[in-house]
Parts: C-alpha cells; sequence; structure tokens
C-alpha cells in the first residue's frame, strides 16, 4: 500500500508495482471464487479473473438470458457453470454480484453456504449499508469485501482485452480470517483494475448512488436534454442541435479531459470558448449545488434505498421500467444520435 497525494490529501492506494499479479494469483491459489450473477458486472469480472490465471466458476439461474450468455463465453455447465447454489457451496470467496434486488431475494440462500473463514465480496456497498432494509447481515467468522470498479463491467472487460486497467475502489467491512486485505486487494487486482483506492462501504454507496443519479447519468441525461431541445427550440436541426450536445463532447472534449485534464481541454480550445466556458462555468456550478446537496441528503438518509427497493417489489416493475427508458429510446435527441453514430467513419 501506498500513501498518494491528491490535491493535498494523503490517501491509501494499491498498484500493480507494489502488488504485482503474481502476488495475488500465490495469494488466491487455493480460493475456488464463485462469481453470483452474471449481468452488469459478473462477465467481465469473471472472464478477467480467469484470463489472469484464477480458478472461478460462475454461478447463474438456469434457462436465463445470462445463463446462455455465459455458455457463449465459454462457461461450460457441470464445469466452470453451475447454479447460483451449486456455486456458492463450491465457493471459498463468494462475489455477491446479483442486483441490489437479486441479493436481497437470494440472501438466505446464499448465507446457508457462508462458513467460516470464507469471503463474501460485493462490488457495490448497498447491501450492506442498507442493512435494516436488505436484511443482509452476514454471519460474524467470514470476511466481508468489496472492490467495486469505477465504471460498467463492459468497459471493464473491454480495457482489460486492450491492456489496460479500470481504476476501482476496495473496503473491509469485516476481517474474520486476518486475510481480509490480502484477498480483496488480490481480487482488485484479478478483476483488471488500474489501481485501488481505499474506502468503506457506506462511502462507495453514498458516493456511487450520487453519482449515478448526478453527473454519471442523470444530471449528464437532463442537460443534453435541456441543451437539446432549446436548441431545437430556436430552430436549430437535429443533427446540428445533437452534434453539438452530444457528438463533440462524447467523440472529441471528454478523451481530452480523460487524457490530460480539463484545464488542459480548455487550453486546446478557442479563446472564444475558453472565455465562454470560464464564465458560465460559475452559473452552472452555482444552479445545480443545491440539486446536488438535495440528492445527497436523499442518498445518505436512505430514502433512495428505500425508492429502489419499492420499486424492485413491485410485480410489474420490469415492464413499467421499459417504458421509461422507451422514452429516452424513441425520443428525437436520441433517434437522431442513433442515425449520427452510424455516419462515422471507420478508420482502417
Amino acid at each position: 500500500m501506498a500513501k498518494i497525494n491528491f490535491g493535498g490529501v494523503l490517501e491509501n492506494v494499491v498498484t500493480r508495482d507494489e502488488f504485482p499479479l503474481k502476488k495475488a494469483q500465490e495469494t488466491l491459489k487455493d480460493e475456488v471464487i464463485a462469481v453470483l450473477g452474471y449481468g452488469v458486472q459478473g462477465p467481465g469480472q469473471s472472464l478477467n479473473l480467469k484470463d489472469n490465471g484464477f480458478n472461478v466458476i460462475v454461478g447463474q439461474r438456469q434457462g436465463s438470458a445470462s445463463w446462455d450468455k455465459a455458455i457463449a463465453d465459454g462457461w461450460v455447465p457441470g464445469t466452470t457453470l453451475f447454479s447460483l447454489e451449486e456455486a456458492a457451496e463450491k465457493a471459498t470467496i463468494i462475489q455477491y454480484l446479483l442486483s441490489d434486488a437479486g441479493q436481497i431475494a437470494q440472501w438466505e440462500m446464499v448465507k446457508k453456504h457462508l462458513t467460516p473463514g470464507k469471503a463474501l465480496y460485493f462490488s457495490h456497498g448497498f447491501g450492506i449499508t442498507f442493512k435494516d432494509k436488505t436484511g443482509i447481515i452476514p454471519p460474524a467468522d467470514v470476511d466481508v469485501i468489496l472492490v467495486a470498479p469505477k465504471g460498467s463491467g463492459t468497459s471493464l472487460r473491454r480495457m482489460f482485452v486492450a491492456g489496460k486497467g479500470l481504476n476501482s475502489s476496495y473496503a473491509i467491512f469485516q476481517d474474520a480470517t486476518g486475510r481480509a486485505y490480502d484477498r480483496v486487494v488480490s481480487l482488485g487486482i484479478g478483476v483488471g483494475s488500474g489501481y485501488l483506492f481505499e474506502t468503506n462501504f457506506e462511502k462507495e454507496v453514498y458516493s456511487d448512488l450520487t453519482g449515478e443519479r448526478g453527473i454519471l447519468m442523470g444530471a449528464l441525461a437532463g442537460v443534453f436534454e435541456a441543451q437539446y431541445n432549446i436548441l431545437r427550440k430556436h430552430g436549430h436541426s437535429p443533427s446540428e442541435a445533437f452534434n453539438e450536445t452530444v457528438e463533440e463532447l462524447t467523440q472529441s472534449l471528454m478523451p481530452l479531459v480523460a487524457e490530460n485534464g480539463m484545464d488542459w481541454m480548455y487550453a486546446n480550445t478557442s479563446t472564444t470558448a475558453q472565455r465562454g466556458a470560464l464564465d458560465w462555468r460559475h452559473k452552472f456550478r452555482e444552479a445545480v449545488t443545491p440539486v446536488f446537496e438535495d440528492l445527497y441528503e436523499s442518498v445518505s438518509s436512505g430514502k433512495e434505498a428505500e425508492v429502489v427497493i419499492k420499486a424492485n417489489e413491485q410485480a410489474d416493475y420490469r415492464a413499467k421500467l421499459e417504458e421509461e427508458l422507451k422514452e429516452i429510446r424513441e425520443s428525437e435527441m436520441w433517434k437522431t444520435g442513433a442515425e449520427v453514430r452510424k455516419l462515422r467513419p471507420e478508420r482502417n
């Protein structure tokens, strides 16, 4: 573990230099890692672990689309692919990567197989942090750990295949064996993390829920819609409005920010763009700060957790969700986006 100075604040960070893959492999050489769930994070984490030489099996509901996807990805029924319960029974480390609702539904089965010395692994702090609502209370004699990649499982896998790593946070909620740190860091390296930064379950879920509802998805989608609608209202074509709102951001500017930071991106645009961006940034920050304060309070108070749990308990929730997603998908802006993406030239 190293101490890294981030803007004047020292944080605990683990990199592959001080904890190389070989050390992670040696640490977990006698472990059986069962990845329960093959939805958002399951495919990327399990495939990366397998390609990195760890002993991995997958647990998934038989007959589901995800079961078929696991087979298509090379997992073999009866050898490396099992039912959820059979995988949990075989594991020494259970990677609990079902959805939050799925974790609640399967908890009694999983708890039955958490025998002393095993490890229970999460990639989201929801179930543990809001245990009074989820009922997920692990036995005292197992390690409870977390590795949360800062991106989707698809991104984790794509970056791994490209020889890159996606940064992840790590946390230890319960160290029953004295090996929780080595286990969690080994798993973090194994799933393909670029580097690992320390957090705890509560901070992970608070930041995650705030980020998803805020800048990563909710705020971003809302700001896209607001600017696109204003441009269309004032007579700009769908193509012009979409390119100016989404395409230029995602295809041109954000890669520059990712490479060198916002200041560098500003410095490499016209002086006209710089002046306007520097002036209006303050107005946008002040306008949205109260919204983010409300959002964080809703997350930290548990209100957002209650909304999620109640929504998932509804028998017709999936159908209702599809209707909301359909509204986005069939909006003029995102229909325009589908056509714009088709026109992107392929480089040979």
